[in-house]
């Protein structure tokens, strides 16, 4: 079947399901892995989709040198990076002011990659913090000044509903109203709210998620949690709450469960491609 060539071009690869084949920071020698300035070349040639989603952990660095390496190996291919999928461990919400500062400071620094390597937006990560529950105020407080820099630097700030105690989908709509910037925004996961919790509550966070999405979301079909329990995400209804909120941003392709990325991969393409067509 032949798809509207506008509609894969809102389709995007994420870095995270092939972890175990791109080499990161700590693999000294590479390994036989690839490069993640390879990876827009290798989705071209696999999937015929050349917009790519990095993971913060298959950066070798964030020196500019390496950044610059990389957005002109993802030009080369023809490709773009779309979002970085940044994981931090430090938390906006933490008592200690030190450690948020340093969330602060960790956002900030990707911000700057980002503009280096030529993305229009992060997703900053909200860690769970050992002296506190979730606080909406603090939060905002942190992620306020971050959207700020981002701002400033013409990068969008994305939230994720990923840590299901940290990141849940109604608490970070809370901490995106009490913002009340158009520069920190949602990235709605199709498949960890479902996981995580019974199918109201999901879909019902997915749909506030999505309200305030702009840039990227996540596709999965299927994930499982840390106990193995396995999940499965209603797509088309997944895709219809995207459609009723007008959400025109990209669709990243994030495999996340047991079996070959690949085929996963190549299979959430094909799905999406039928809801969005």
């Amino acid at each position: 079947m032949q798809f509207p060539a506008a509609v894969r071009e809102r389709i995007a690869i994420a870095s995270y399901p092939f972890r175990d084949y791109i080499a990161r920071k700590e693999d000294k020698s590479g390994g036989g892995k690839m490069e993640l300035k390879e990876f827009a070349a290798h989705v071209g040639e696999k999937f015929n989709i050349k917009k790519i989603e990095p993971w913060s952990a298959h950066f070798r660095t964030l020196e500019k040198p390496y950044l610059e390496e990389l957005r002109a190996a993802v030009a080369k291919a023809g490709g773009a990076i779309v979002n970085i999928a940044v994981d931090g461990e430090y938390s906006p919400y933490a008592m200690d002011s030190a450690e948020r500062e340093r969330a602060v400071a960790d956002s900030k620094q990707w911000i700057n990659a980002a503009v280096t390597i030529g993305s229009p937006s992060v997703r900053t990560h909200i860690p769970v913090a050992t002296d506190s529950k979730p606080d909406v105020e603090r939060t905002a407080e942190s992620l306020k000044r971050v959207a700020e820099y981002g701002a400033a630097k013409n990068v969008v700030v994305h939230l994720e509903n990923d840590d299901p105690i940290s990141e849940d989908p109604f608490f970070i709509v809370k901490v995106i109203e009490k913002v009340n910037s158009p520069w920190l925004r949602a990235l709605p996961d199709f498949g960890n709210s479902v996981v995580a919790h019974d199918d109201e509550y999901a879909y019902k966070g997915i749909d506030g998620m999505f309200a305030h999405a702009y840039g990227i979301s996540h596709v999965k079909e299927i994930e499982a949690d840390e106990k193995g329990k396995i999940a499965h995400a209603d797509l088309p209804r997944t895709f219809g709450i995207a459609k009723k909120h007008g959400y025109k941003g990209y669709f990243s392709m994030e495999w996340d469960s047991p079996g070959d990325p690949y085929a996963g991969t190549a299979g959430l393409i094909e799905k999406t491609l039928q809801n969005l067509s």
